[in-house]
């Protein structure tokens, strides 16, 4: 006999711990992390005064940073009515760990802490999943995604440049797919990020793990807090 049940759609559904709405807006995602987090800012505020620096930022950085950062890719391109709620977090939290009022401005604090802003971080995690795809193949569904432009007499021949291919759709939503995104963001990266290595090698860029992401928050930093 045929199997008449039926599926009734839902409005969100949590996959991996993400609340996936139906709009893909992540409202409801953004409003459990932030309920989340709040309690830990304020538990963090509690104990404050008892702890001292260094041990107030671990704190923040294993309970608040743990959370904004996961799977924080796919909150690339949302408004920025979203992506202020976001950055209300961070710098709640780093008010709580510097005792600092309310009314204070944040950016020094933040830059204090080097504490890359919101937009930058999504942009790091990108960038680093993008370094990783192009370097070790890894995640090699990723790396299908890329295209590596062939060489050119341009100055950006020198560096790894991606092809970024044209968006068939009107939808906007379609530009904050990796595959629309991850090439805008790496071609503009500095040069030096993106030095390839000689011909003869297997690897597909000459800087390291260690150095290119310490040159990538260096730089994903000046654009937090321009000099």
């Amino acid at each position: 006999m045929p199997n008449k049940s039926s599926i009734l759609p839902v409005t969100s559904a949590r996959n991996l711990g993400v609340i996936f709405d139906s709009e893909l807006s992540f409202s409801q995602h953004i409003a459990s992390l932030s309920k989340s987090c709040f309690c830990h800012i304020r538990n963090l505020r509690k104990i404050r005064s008892s702890i001292d620096l260094p041990t107030a930022t671990t704190i923040a950085v294993s309970l608040i940073h743990s959370k904004l950062d996961y799977c924080n890719s796919l909150f690339l391109n949302l408004p920025n009515t979203q992506l202020d709620k976001l950055q209300s977090i961070l710098n709640s939290a780093a008010r709580a760990i510097t005792s600092t009022s309310k009314y204070s401005h944040i950016t020094p604090i933040l830059k204090s802490l080097h504490w890359l802003k919101i937009t930058e971080r999504i942009q790091y995690k990108i960038l680093s999943l993008t370094y990783s795809a192009l370097q070790f193949n890894q995640p090699s569904y990723l790396r299908t995604l890329l295209t590596i432009q062939n060489k050119i007499n341009t100055r950006s021949s020198s560096s790894v440049t991606l092809v970024r291919p044209s968006n068939p759709s009107n939808l906007q939503i379609t530009n904050r797919s990796y595959t629309f995104t991850a090439p805008f963001l790496w071609n503009n990266l500095p040069l030096d990020l993106r030095l390839p290595t000689s011909p003869d090698q297997t690897s597909v860029l000459s800087l390291s793990p260690a150095v290119f992401h310490k040159r990538l928050k260096t730089h994903l930093f000046n654009l937090s807090f321009p000099p």
